[in-house]
């Protein structure tokens, strides 16, 4: 589903974020992307997600080469990816339920399965009884929660998260990952660049270490 081939990503003037990275992600796997702070974690997920272009490489989801594609059919292939980003981009002045049907009304989704849609995500991530709420009103671990039922409700294929359980406590943490792993049983593609690998038992580990894999 997933492939690296000899990626390179350089940023001016002089900053190396990835070098000649290879490897190959499965349909339906679980993946840990792990590695120390700016071994180059979260460039590997923008690359995925198309948000960066590779230097040099290919970087190829689903068999097409997303580095070289054109910015205007970018939007169609972020629509098969969900993504849970460091910095969650909330709407706070918009309730719990509004920011996860935030996606669907973008791409004109029909209202009344988008209505379903958000209500089944919502209780997957146990926020059913706090739709209305606005995210301000939630605890760390909710705003988290709200932010993976946001990406997954448009039913990706793929699921990225970048450090999803950074800054929370144990108890959440371990709660996130159950969900990452529930997900990731029901069929669909999961990367997860963590520190906090041992939350996702029997994940595949792909270590980075200042921007090259570690073998």
């Amino acid at each position: 589903m997933i492939r690296f081939d000899r990626v390179n990503k350089r940023y001016p003037p002089d900053i190396t974020a990835l070098t000649d990275v290879s490897f190959h992600v499965e349909e339906g796997e679980l993946v840990v992307i792990s590695g120390h702070s700016g071994a180059g974690k979260s460039t590997l997920l923008k690359l995925i997600a198309a948000i960066e272009r590779p230097t040099s490489g290919s970087v190829l989801l689903g068999g097409q080469n997303i580095g070289v594609l054109a910015r205007s059919a970018l939007p169609y292939v972020r629509r098969r990816i969900g993504m849970v980003l460091q910095d969650q981009k909330l709407l706070f002045d918009r309730s719990v339920f509004d920011n996860v049907m935030l996606p669907l009304a973008i791409i004109g989704f029909p209202p009344k399965e988008a209505v379903h849609r958000v209500r089944a995500a919502l209780d997957k991530v146990g926020l059913a009884r706090r739709e209305k709420a606005l995210p301000i009103a939630l605890s760390g671990g909710e705003q988290q929660r709200l932010a993976i039922a946001r990406a997954v409700v448009s039913r990706p294929a793929l699921l990225l998260a970048d450090e999803p359980t950074a800054h929370l406590d144990h108890e959440t943490a371990e709660d996130v990952g159950r969900i990452f792993g529930e997900f990731h049983r029901a069929g669909v593609t999961v990367l997860i660049a963590t520190y906090d690998t041992p939350l996702f038992p029997g994940a595949r580990q792909i270590e980075l270490a200042h921007g090259s894999l570690r073998s």
